[in-house]
């Protein structure tokens, strides 16, 4: 069995300290922490079902299941994705922007999963459609960047460095082949797969404007 743990980008530092970034780790850690208090039936309540949201129900849980998660594997492994891409990509595209990107990254990915699976009543939730979309936004960007990495494969384990267009691609086969799963109806952990895709997507293509509002932003002031 193996894995990838991303510890940040070798290459450069953010210009200001990622205010943002920082404080959606801290939501998500605080929502954690209320579904470990409160259980089974507050995660229910909060996280996304793609047959509700076609029924025109529970819409507040697209905004809600973005900021939940499965398991401590499943939320350390994405603040710690995040804790590696987000802040440059919030550099780049100035705080604000940065907010109003990660939100719809998450938006669309949940999307497009309840698009993909519109009579399913499996409760999804989870960050990684949003870090996906940061994911794409940093791959168009800075793809050259060297990101430090934990590999593991067994008994083995190396932190070594990896260009971030080869860490993000290998990424996005893991979700494919994760997809190639659950498409027979076999969905059972809540994690959309299929949300991942689509919010790595998205960020791809819409990365740029926000990333060019930001340098006209600097250029006038």
């Amino acid at each position: 069995m193996g894995g990838m743990i991303t510890f940040g980008d070798a290459s450069r530092q953010p210009r200001r300290f990622p205010v943002v970034t920082t404080a959606i780790i801290l939501v998500n850690a605080l929502v954690f922490i209320l579904e470990l208090a409160r259980g089974d039936a507050f995660v229910k309540q909060w996280s996304v079902t793609p047959a509700d949201i076609i029924a025109g129900r529970h819409w507040i849980t697209i905004l809600t299941a973005m900021f939940m998660h499965a398991g401590w594997m499943h939320i350390l492994g994405n603040m710690l994705f995040l804790y590696a891409f987000g802040p440059e990509i919030e550099d780049a595209m100035g705080r604000l922007r940065y907010l109003a990107f990660y939100l719809l990254s998450g938006l669309v990915a949940s999307l497009a999963q309840t698009v993909a699976l519109p009579h399913s009543t499996v409760p999804n939730l989870g960050a990684s459609g949003a870090i996906a979309g940061v994911m794409g936004a940093f791959l168009i960007t800075y793809p050259h960047d060297q990101i430090r990495t934990l590999v593991l494969f067994g008994w083995f384990a190396r932190i070594t460095v990896i260009p971030a267009a080869i860490l993000i691609g290998l990424w996005f086969i893991i979700q494919l082949f994760s997809q190639v799963g659950f498409v027979a109806d076999v969905q059972t952990d809540g994690v959309a797969y299929l949300a991942h895709i689509g919010g790595l997507i998205f960020g791809v293509f819409t990365a740029p404007a926000f990333e060019r509002l930001q340098r006209i932003t600097e250029w006038e002031t």
